[in-house]
């Protein structure tokens, strides 16, 4: 979900940074800058799109999502940066702006798209293309990101890549990424006696450990899921894919969960939490509900990006120390997503180089912008979790080798999870409808002891047949 998962990160802003860097619109919103070229050095419309931006061309960018006032450290970067990318660019202003709370809810972010009103350079979600398609918002940006203007284009993971394309045209560039794993409480583990090294790698496996974790006493439980606000759907998609299965057929019109993976999923989540009672009393949570269990030392192990454990330490006063992670049980494929960088359709062709080349500095270099690991180190960043991390190839060892040498928790605490990386795969259209519907089977189970799970899946599957009917 990542705005598709509800929870997480249309989290940075912007401000306005000219050459002075001013910060006098940090609260501002902001529409785009105009697209009629004014101010720039032209339209360069007969210039091949594939060469690399000249250092003398002259545009204003507006871009979304600037670290606000309130990250200071993040702004700093920011701002480094630009100065940094205007000692080749000199004549690029680059235009921030900052939104209160979330960088781009999705209701602000539909109107704007429908308003045309979004910034040259808009921040998006791994979901949101067919949205942005719809209308009409995004420039294919295909022939002007080559291995000259993206030199590491060849290292990027192609299924990153591939949430931004569509009939084989390239619609943007990635910032960030993830793939859910196993999220599990160090300290816990080491409590019931299970080697925190180790984590359950089957759902079998997740069944014991949460068994022992619950024996603990004091309201422990050993293990938690979702079943609310959207939520369950999602880690319901998650535990079906882990398995090998599907929650909507290749096709694209028919519900795929109403069958022996579907029913393994429920049962499992059933068995745990009535006959095991290892899941807890309280249920009906949603997104941030496990995340205090886990940092009070209160919740063994839950599905979880590894950003959660950042969150945790910032904003609930946990310890990186006491977290570690392994892939998702079962291992077949995982929920993968992540938020992007796209560029509005109709800006004149120097903006559009202008915008990859920054996009490029910023995002999609090892050892610059958001991947210097030193600096981030240096300004009290944390540096050793698996992702964000876009890489292949000596893109990634290198990338790898940064994050453990200025790492600022025990990046050993996730090699289970780096060892034996899962597929990652995409969210189902229609996600948060989807998922709406789905956290009935989720609710069901984990709230009444004799849910009928052929009917909590045979229901689900008519409704989300007819959410597919209307797309």
């Amino acid at each position: 979900m990542r705005r598709a998962r509800l929870r997480r990160t249309r989290r940075v802003g912007a401000v306005t940074l000219a050459s002075a860097l001013a910060l006098t619109a940090l609260a501002a919103c902001g529409t785009s800058s105009s697209d009629d070229g004014a101010g720039d050095s032209g339209n360069s419309a007969g210039s091949d799109p594939a060469a690399p931006l000249d250092p003398g061309t002259k545009v204003t960018l507006t871009i979304d999502c600037m670290p606000p006032a309130a990250k200071a450290a993040e702004l700093k970067q920011w701002n480094e940066d630009v100065r940094t990318f205007n000692r080749t660019y000199p004549n690029v202003t680059i235009q921030g702006r900052s939104t209160p709370g979330q960088c781009l809810e999705p209701p602000r972010f539909t109107a704007m798209l429908k308003a045309k009103s979004q910034p040259d350079v808009f921040y998006t979600y791994f979901t949101d293309l067919p949205q942005v398609l719809d209308n009409d918002g995004a420039q294919d940006i295909s022939a002007y990101v080559t291995d000259k203007t993206v030199p590491h284009l060849k290292d990027i993971d192609p299924d990153v890549l591939g949430s931004l394309k569509n009939d084989g045209k390239l619609y943007g560039l990635p910032t960030s990424n993830y793939r859910m794993g196993l999220l599990i409480n160090r300290k816990l583990f080491e409590d019931a006696g299970l080697d925190p090294d180790a984590p359950p790698a089957t759902w079998e496996e997740v069944r014991a450990a949460a068994k022992k974790i619950a024996g603990l006493g004091g309201g422990v439980a050993g293990f938690g899921e979702y079943s609310a606000a959207n939520t369950g759907g999602w880690h319901f998609t998650a535990q079906m894919y882990s398995l090998g299965g599907d929650v909507v057929d290749a096709s694209g019109k028919k519900a795929a969960f109403d069958d022996e993976t579907g029913r393994k999923v429920v049962e499992n989540l059933r068995a745990m939490r009535w006959d095991d009672e290892s899941m807890g009393k309280t249920q009906l949570l949603k997104w941030g509900d496990l995340q205090k269990q886990i940092a009070t030392d209160k919740l063994g192990m839950f599905l979880a990006a590894p950003d959660d454990i950042t969150y945790m330490v910032q904003q609930l006063g946990a310890k990186y120390e006491n977290f570690g992670m392994g892939p998702i049980p079962g291992g077949q494929a995982t929920l993968a997503g992540g938020n992007n960088y796209m560029i509005k359709k109709g800006i004149s062709s120097d903006k559009v180089k202008a915008a990859v080349a920054w996009l490029n500095f910023k995002f999609t270099t090892p050892g610059k912008g958001q991947y210097d690991w030193q600096r981030a180190k240096a300004d009290g960043l944390p540096v050793g979790l698996p992702q964000p991390n876009l890489w292949l190839n000596d893109a990634k060892a290198q990338d790898d080798a940064g994050r453990k040498e200025h790492a600022t928790m025990p990046v050993r605490n996730f090699q289970a999870y780096m060892d034996k990386p899962v597929a990652g795969k995409a969210e189902p259209p229609k996600a948060q409808e989807i998922y709406k519907v789905l956290d009935n089977v989720m609710s069901g189970v984990l709230t009444n002891k004799d849910a009928d799970v052929d009917k909590l899946l045979s229901t689900a599957a008519a409704q989300v047949d007819q959410v597919l009917a209307n797309q």
